[in-house]
């Protein structure tokens, strides 16, 4: 009988056990799940603060600039060097030794003036044999006249005598022989004027390198390079050497400029530009747009297109292959409203956390997602070509602007609902912690 009783006591101890160890596993289990949902409540509410600065508008100042009504010039930049607008390299044809050289650089010449001389002993006597050629085959044609006149005269007598005979003599063969002796007559009299014609041609060209191996100027202009001295041999063979280069006339000038390609479409004929070079400092020089070049040139992957200004040089101030630097003015406003470009690149700190904020908390939490505070910047309303944000009661407003032509620094304005003198802000600067 007690064995009996111990046995239940035993078993209901057991029972209670169990149900202990069961019913503080599920009081365990509740319990992580509550530690669970309270960790990420915590992780959404930092996160929260982190985007929000704690009350949803960031702690900070706002720095504006009034939009302004003021003319506005967009310049493109380009280098290059100054040139002749029109240059002249004389050089020779034919090859000797220079006897003199009668000018200088900087020297004023004139169309036709003497500038040097080569050797000419050797081209006189190609000239005085082209002569004497010329003077034979002259002769030869006097010989080859007088031999078809002499034939001529054999062969009419030969028919006359055949015609007073009735045909009896001479023999035909004899007239058919006296024929053929004239008819050689004739052709070497043609043969001979035909030497004369080439001879009289030799001789031409013979005085033409005589006339060549005096080299003269072939413009009014002055005298930039000598590049010989006198006793020195001049070789022309695949290539005319140079001797001198001439300038027709330095008072009209031109500079050439490389264009970058990234401002090429907006360079065009007639533009003004300025430009200054290192000969005279803090002087700028007037010029205009020419001529902008189709064919463009590649060098350090950085293409670039020629383009020719037209430069004034009354003064002489200015000396060909300086370096220039030009300023060409491709667009000019006057009195266009202007806001700067760091309006029209700003956007509110809130506004870019907003929308972060938005898609993380709807990720974590399940349902709609969180309305926006009211005190959020509102979006411009309609499309443009760029929009600006201007403080209203406090509060950014975005403003949707259509936009023209810039400096780099400021934008034209050319539609919109922005009035002159609006304070647009350009900058955010937060408050120091």
């Amino acid at each position: 009988m007690t064995k009996s009783t111990d046995t239940q006591s035993t078993d209901t101890s057991s029972e209670a056990l169990i149900a202990l160890l069961s019913q503080n596993k599920h009081e365990g289990s509740s319990r992580r799940r509550w530690w669970l949902i309270g960790g990420g409540i915590s992780v959404v509410a930092v996160l929260w603060l982190a985007f929000s600065g704690g009350n949803g508008q960031p702690a900070g100042q706002f720095v504006t600039e009034e939009a302004v009504v003021g003319n506005l010039v967009v310049t493109a930049s380009a280098s290059g060097t100054l040139q002749p607008t029109k240059s002249v390299d004389v050089g020779s044809e034919l090859s000797g030794t220079l006897s003199s050289v009668l000018v200088q650089e900087n020297d004023v010449v004139k169309k036709g003036q003497l500038l040097a001389q080569l050797d000419t002993a050797k081209l006189k006597d190609a000239v005085s044999k082209s002569q004497a050629a010329v003077a034979a085959a002259e002769a030869s044609v006097a010989l080859a006249q007088a031999t078809l006149a002499e034939t001529t005269a054999s062969l009419n007598r030969m028919r006359q005598v055949a015609e007073l005979s009735g045909g009896k003599v001479p023999a035909k063969t004899e007239l058919e022989t006296a024929d053929a002796a004239r008819q050689r007559a004739i052709a070497s009299l043609a043969s001979a004027r035909a030497d004369v014609v080439q001879a009289r041609a030799s001789l031409k060209t013979d005085e033409t390198n005589l006339g060549k191996a005096t080299i003269r100027s072939p413009v009014d202009g002055v005298v930039l390079t000598r590049k010989v001295e006198p006793g020195q041999t001049v070789v022309a063979a695949m290539t005319t050497p140079v001797l001198f280069v001439l300038a027709e006339d330095l008072a009209k000038m031109e500079l050439q400029v490389k264009v970058d390609e990234a401002d090429v479409g907006n360079v065009k004929t007639g533009q003004t530009a300025s430009f200054t070079v290192s000969a005279w400092p803090g002087r700028q020089f007037p010029a205009s747009i020419q001529r902008v070049g189709l064919g463009s040139t590649t060098t350090d992957n950085v293409v670039t297109y020629k383009t020719i200004l037209q430069v004034n040089n009354d003064d002489l101030a200015l000396r060909p292959g300086m370096t220039a630097t030009a300023t060409i003015v491709t667009a000019s406003r006057d009195k266009a409203l202007l806001v700067p470009n760091a309006a029209l690149r700003f956007t509110p700190p809130g506004e870019g956390a907003a929308e972060k904020e938005r898609g993380l908390v709807a990720r974590l939490m399940p349902g709609p997602p969180p309305e926006a505070p009211k005190n959020r910047p509102v979006a411009a309303k309609g499309s443009g070509d760029g929009q600006v944000w201007v403080l209203v009661d406090g509060q950014p407003q975005a403003v949707a602007l259509k936009t023209g032509v810039s400096n780099g620094r400021q934008t034209e304005v050319l539609g919109g609902d922005l009035p002159v003198g609006a304070a647009v802000i350009s900058d955010y600067q937060a408050a120091k912690k």
